[in-house]
């Protein structure tokens, strides 16, 4: 076990400052449930300044608008419970549903207003003529506490979110030069892209929620633009990456060999990655060197020449990519906004927001939390149990929480026992210690201990979330008021109603999502294949940046889910290799219209032929006659290519097929050595 370091210390002080701070506004104001400013000091607050600010901003309007439909459904429908609890499970169900599409801070607001309505308007059935003051003190009281929370996180000790976002790519950056050095001193063996590899898409999945929270602190909001540039060029460095460990190895694959200066230049790339700074002439020399390197035009009708050529162009990017990233990284790191930066890889745009959205599955979590928050209000309604409001209002909170999860009933077993320690907690303290208080220091004197202490262990994410369930949960059963009148029979039928919600959500989780991480997995790597037979087909209109961004998204979700799996097959699907085809897919179709009328039919055939090879692998494994067949297509479009190619067009054509084949068919023999009958023009 690793204690809290230093930093995590000053966080849980800081949180407890806060906390009580909003207590001791809101006694003074008179608030009828002071509790809720502190309850809320420990939900928003967050080590880094400007995720305090983002969720802060986020929970007061998430609170608002969850606030403002419980005034207007209860009078509306309290004469028909029935309809008032389907109007409440639509209500959370419908905006889970839009939080799934806002993978960024604005989430919160929606999953927020989702559950906040049913705390809400629930307890206030039986009494709906204090719906509008309830919902009012409930808004009060957290406002209370979001300020407190942002104010004595701005003020004391604040720590900025643009270093923290620095040190992770610094991080990634790591990463990625260790892979880069395995594949370029020939450590890399494999033709595919290991699944630790492809772990650096989820990486970036990380990167961007906290990049889209720099805009929410002042000491990083100036450099939120290079933020999002140097993103754009990481998502572009895997890719980059993958091509060259594949044409490496298909270089030396049966024993061959590569020549000796590019051997050499390999091995001083290799060296250079770890030191090299963003205005190293190094890199004007490596440049140079694969100029000089790259195969005349007329070599081009042989297979290793052409390999050597699109590996010195996979080279180039990378060399010109790592630039670009060394010099955003220090702009990062350095908050240096007045330096223009000019890139130096500009033939392919590198930044976008596209996303990869499983609508089919994120209806299905929706529905499920409808169905389950509707089925305890039945529940609560058919028992006339007095408190069972907090019965359906929890279910709604824990499906909302983790409905959404591959596995939702693990952290809901974790949510049962530890929201059942909490009661008991805070029973101990209503019942034994709070009757011998009767001053606010005395009362702040013996809540520090156990709130330092948990909230010490608050950033640590292995632990974030059970002390997050622990913390809120005690602070909110706790129930402090201006004046003691807690009674235990209210304090044992609300304290069951909590977990027996929470334990109901649970076992509906394991009746009707039994299906795990698997499921998930595979309906990934489904859509990624329908995304590539819809693309060669013409289909769907991409750019390079969308492409990226929306494959590397979906690697991103679908990486931790094979870590997780028992699927073998799905742990050998190389995700990078499929936005290689992408990538290739596009530059086919960018420039067959520039090239002479004998060859556009054998890239159409081509295009058709990876929309047919898809398919077939959506509906099942294409044989070997089917695979025999597209090789043969892509191997008389290299041949026509050779023939009737001119100019730039042609050799980009040219690299576009063998990406294609060498991302397809990594295993396959290579063609012959003599690709046509004469060479490549370059002029015309």
């Amino acid at each position: 076990m690793t204690w809290p370091g230093w930093r995590d210390w000053i966080f849980s002080g800081k949180t407890f400052a806060a906390a009580m701070l909003a207590l001791y506004v809101a006694l003074l104001f008179d608030l009828p449930r002071p509790y809720w400013a502190m309850t809320t000091v420990y939900v928003v607050a967050n080590p880094l300044t400007g995720a305090t600010v983002s969720k802060a901003l986020y929970r007061t309007l998430g609170t608002l608008l969850g606030a403002a439909a419980a005034v207007v459904l209860v009078p509306l429908l309290v004469n028909a419970r029935e309809l008032l609890l389907l109007a409440v499970a639509a209500w959370a169900g419908g905006l889970l549903y839009v939080s799934m599409l806002h993978r960024t801070p604005r989430s919160y607001v929606f999953m927020l207003a989702g559950y906040t309505l049913p705390l809400i308007a629930l307890p206030a059935v039986t009494a709906p003529a204090t719906i509008f003051d309830l919902a009012v003190a409930r808004s009060e009281e957290i406002i209370v506490g979001i300020v407190c929370a942002s104010v004595v996180g701005a003020v004391i000790l604040p720590m900025s979110l643009g270093p923290v976002v620095g040190a992770r790519v610094g991080q990634w950056l790591d990463s990625a030069t260790d892979w880069a050095g395995d594949i370029l001193r020939q450590r890399e063996v494999r033709p595919d892209t290991p699944l630790a590899r492809q772990k650096l898409a989820a990486g970036i999945a990380e990167l961007d929620m906290m990049i889209s929270q720099l805009s929410y602190d002042a000491g990083a909001r100036d450099v939120r633009h290079w933020a999002q540039a140097l993103r754009g060029r990481l998502l572009l460095l895997l890719p980059v990456l993958s091509s060259l460990n594949d044409r490496l190895h298909a270089l030396r694959r049966d024993g061959g060999s590569m020549p000796e200066e590019l051997e050499s230049l390999s091995r001083e790339v290799a060296d250079w990655l770890p030191r090299a700074k963003a205005d190293d002439h190094a890199a004007d020399r490596f440049r140079a060197t694969i100029t000089a390197l790259e195969p005349r035009r007329e070599q081009l009708h042989r297979w290793d020449s052409i390999l050597h050529a699109s590996l010195l162009a996979r080279l180039r990017e990378l060399v010109d990519l790592w630039q670009d990233c060394l010099t955003l990284h220090d702009k990062l790191m350095r908050r240096d906004d007045d330096t223009p930066w000019k890139p130096v890889l500009r033939h392919r745009p590198a930044l976008n927001a596209a996303r990869h959205y499983d609508h089919g599955m994120m209806m299905f979590c929706a529905l499920s939390a409808v169905c389950a928050s509707f089925t305890a209000g039945l529940l609560w309604i058919a028992s006339g149990w007095v408190g069972g409001a907090y019965f359906m209002a929890l279910t709604t909170v824990a499906c909302c929480f983790f409905g959404t999860l591959d596995q939702p009933a693990v952290p809901m077993r974790t949510m049962v026992v530890f929201f059942g320690l909490s009661q008991l907690v805070a029973g101990i303290y209503v019942f034994g210690v709070f009757p011998r208080i009767h001053d606010f220091e005395l009362l702040v004197l013996i809540l520090a201990p156990p709130l330092i202490i948990g909230g010490s262990l608050l950033p640590r994410p292995e632990r974030a979330l059970m002390m997050m369930m622990l913390t809120v949960n005690s602070v909110a059963t706790l129930a402090m008021q201006g004046r003691y009148n807690m009674d235990f029979e209210v304090f044992l039928n609300e304290g069951l109603a909590v977990i027996g919600g929470v334990s109901f959500a649970l076992v509906w989780t394991l009746v009707t999502k039994p299906f795990g991480a698997e499921w998930a997995a595979r309906r990934l790597i489904h859509a990624g294949w329908r995304d590539m037979a819809n693309l060669a087909a013409g289909r769907s209109l991409h750019d390079h940046a969308t492409l990226a961004s929306r494959t590397v998204d979906r690697l991103g979700q679908l990486v931790p889910r094979l870590g997780d799996s028992d699927d073998n097959a799905g742990k050998v699907v190389d995700g990078l290799a499929e936005l290689r085809v992408g990538y290739n897919i596009l530059a086919l179709q960018r420039d067959r219209r520039l090239l002479p009328a004998p060859l556009k039919p054998h890239l159409n055939g081509v295009l058709d032929g990876v929309a047919n090879w898809y398919r077939q692998r959506l509906r099942n494994a294409p044989d070997e006659a089917a695979a025999g067949a597209l090789i043969e297509r892509i191997d008389q479009a290299l041949t026509a290519t050779v023939e009737w190619g001119q100019g730039g067009a042609a050799r980009n054509t040219l690299e576009a097929l063998v990406g294609l084949r060498r991302a397809l068919f990594p295993h396959a023999a290579p063609p012959p050595d003599t690709i046509g009958d004469g060479a490549l023009s370059l002029t015309g």
